[in-house]
C-alpha cells in the first residue's frame, strides 16, 4: 500500500476495525489513546458494538533523551521502571521521583478531563483493544499494555492502523495479539500515512466519549 493509505483518523479506524472482526463476539472493551487514538478508537466501538473507554498513561522519558521511556505511569497509582534504561542512562532516584511527580500532575488533569463524572469500564477478565493511531517507537504502547495488565485485563490486543515493523515485533512481549492494516518497511512517521493528521483536541476526545 502506498503512503498516505488513510483520508484520517476515521478512515483509519473504519479500516482497522475491519480487520477486527474477529473480537466482536469477545466483549471487548476498546480503549483509546489520548489524544489522536481516540477517533480511531471511536470507530472501532462502534463496529464491534464495543464499550469505549480512554486508557491514559504518561511516559517517563529520560530527561536527557525524552523519547527514551525509563518507565511509565497510569491511574490508581499504578507504575513501572525500566531499570535497564534508568541505570544506563544514569538517572537518580531522585531525578526519577521529579519526572514522575510531573508527569503525574499532567496524567491526573487528562484523566480528569476526559471522564469527569463518568465510571470507568470495568476491565478485570476483559479483552481489552488498546487502539493508537499510528506506533512510532512503541513506547507508549508499552506503557499503556504494561498497565492495562496490571489492573488485570485478561487478554490485550493492540491496535493501530500504521505501525513500524520493528515495533511490532518488540511489543509482543507485552500484547498478546497485534493487529494493523499496515506495517510497513517503508515507515518513516506516523503522519506520513495519513492525509489529514490535524492534531486531535481534549474537545475531540470528549465528544467521541459522549458519542460512544
Amino acid at each position: 500500500m502506498s503512503q498516505r493509505a488513510f483520508a484520517n483518523r476515521t478512515d483509519g479506524g473504519r479500516q482497522l476495525a475491519a480487520a477486527l472482526e474477529h473480537l466482536r463476539d469477545a466483549s471487548a472493551v476498546v480503549l483509546g489513546l489520548p489524544r489522536g487514538g481516540v477517533p480511531v478508537a471511536f470507530e472501532i466501538a462502534q463496529a464491534l458494538g464495543a464499550p469505549l473507554d480512554v486508557i491514559v498513561v504518561r511516559k517517563l522519558g529520560v530527561p536527557s533523551q525524552p523519547e527514551l521511556a525509563m518507565g511509565a505511569i497510569g491511574e490508581d497509582g499504578v507504575r513501572f521502571v525500566n531499570e535497564p534504561v534508568k541505570r544506563a542512562a544514569g538517572v537518580d532516584d531522585a531525578t526519577f521521583a521529579a519526572v514522575e511527580a510531573a508527569e503525574r500532575v499532567e496524567l491526573d488533569r487528562r484523566a480528569a478531563r476526559y471522564r469527569g463524572d463518568r465510571a470507568r469500564v470495568p476491565l478485570v477478565d476483559r479483552t481489552v483493544v488498546i487502539v493508537d493511531d499510528g506506533i512510532a517507537t512503541g513506547s507508549t504502547a508499552r506503557a499503556a499494555c504494561r498497565v492495562a495488565r496490571a489492573v488485570g485485563v485478561a487478554r490485550i490486543v493492540l491496535a493501530a492502523p500504521i505501525a513500524s515493523p520493528r515495533s511490532v515485533e518488540a511489543l509482543r512481549d507485552v500484547a498478546d495479539e497485534i493487529v494493523c492494516v499496515e506495517a510497513s518497511p517503508d515507515f518513516f512517521a506516523i503522519g506520513e500515512w495519513y492525509r489529514d493528521f490535524s492534531p486531535t483536541t481534549d474537545d475531540d476526545v470528549l465528544a467521541d466519549l459522549h458519542r460512544s
